[in-house]
């Protein structure tokens, strides 16, 4: 069980309780908010209260979010690309489309069912049950290099790693417009957008610093091939950074033009080299997932348009 409490700042005085919810608690549905208020799961100045009640300057919010309800994660027969496996870790090609592990919406198909089937009962526990194993996530239309820990102490050095912002992780991206200087650094804080929940923007309230360094590899015109090179790694944060410098992902469907060319399915992201220090043998090793064909493909088109 999960509690929370908020209090209600002067810019957040006169909104609905449940549309100010909705926004603060990441994965929860308006729907869900509103049910916890009918069961008296939420409650203001320890009142309860109904969904359309506005809040007020210095109101105290309350919220209790019971445990979910234990789901079954089956282990599946699905293909992996494995990049390198050992009895610590497990570094997979994770293919364009596919969910790193289950939530609401997908309890099947995902890199966590594959994983299940694969390695049995050797994953790491310290993620709990929708998550073994994993240590860190690239996006379910974002393709490449993904590492994966097969016992606690693993993931744990593998995690320390990343909290020190000592791991190797490589991007290839297509974006928007020609990115005029050959190289840069992105260094501006990403946090949850303000008002559409399911976004990521960059922003001084609640967020936390982020930095991205890129680079061009070839230009096209209207578009602009990179590799980008993440410091930190906060949630969408090549998407949220390429877009707060006026170069968005193509084919990126929240951060990106409501129209698409091409007729791309999810942003032109490709996780290509991931690097870090094994658990065990205490060295450096590096493994590189090949650009796929998906992507290849969109390059081609993009040059041949460039000489047209």
């Amino acid at each position: 069980m999960d509690f929370y409490t908020y209090i209600v700042e002067s810019e957040d005085a006169g909104k609905r309780v449940d549309v100010f919810l909705t926004n603060e608690l990441e994965e929860v549905s308006r729907s869900f908010i509103q049910k916890l208020i009918s069961d008296e799961k939420i409650k203001v100045n320890q009142k309860t209260i109904k969904s359309n009640y506005k809040l007020r300057l210095d109101d105290i919010i309350d919220v209790e979010i019971p445990d979910p309800e234990p789901v079954e994660i089956l282990a599946e027969p699905i293909p992996l690309d494995i990049l390198y496996e050992d009895k610590d870790i497990i570094v997979v090609n994770k293919p364009q489309g596919m969910v790193v592990h289950p939530a609401p919406g997908h309890y099947t198909g995902t890199l966590v069912n594959a994983l299940l089937y694969h390695c049995k009962e050797d994953l790491s526990g310290i993620n709990g049950l929708l998550r073994p194993g994993i240590v860190h996530r690239i996006d379910k239309d974002t393709s490449g290099v993904l590492m994966v820990a097969k016992n606690d102490y693993a993931h744990n050095h593998l995690a320390l790693q990343l909290k020190e912002h000592s791991i190797t992780r490589k991007y290839n991206a297509i974006v928007y417009h020609n990115i005029v200087n050959d190289e840069g650094t992105i260094n501006a804080p990403i946090g949850r957008h303000p008002t559409e929940r399911k976004k990521m923007a960059v922003t001084q309230k609640n967020s936390r610093h982020a930095i991205t360094h890129y680079t061009v590899l070839e230009r096209f015109g209207q578009f602009t091939l990179i590799e980008a090179q993440l410091e930190t790694g906060r949630t969408h944060q090549i998407r949220v950074h390429m877009k707060h410098i006026g170069h968005p992902l193509l084919g990126d469907p929240v951060y990106g033009p409501k129209s698409q060319p091409y007729n791309i399915n999810g942003q032109m992201l490709h996780a290509r080299v991931l690097g870090f220090i094994h658990p065990s043998k205490k060295e450096y090793m590096e493994f590189e997932a090949p650009i796929p064909k998906y992507f290849m493909d969109v390059i081609e088109k993009l040059r041949k348009n460039a000489h047209l």
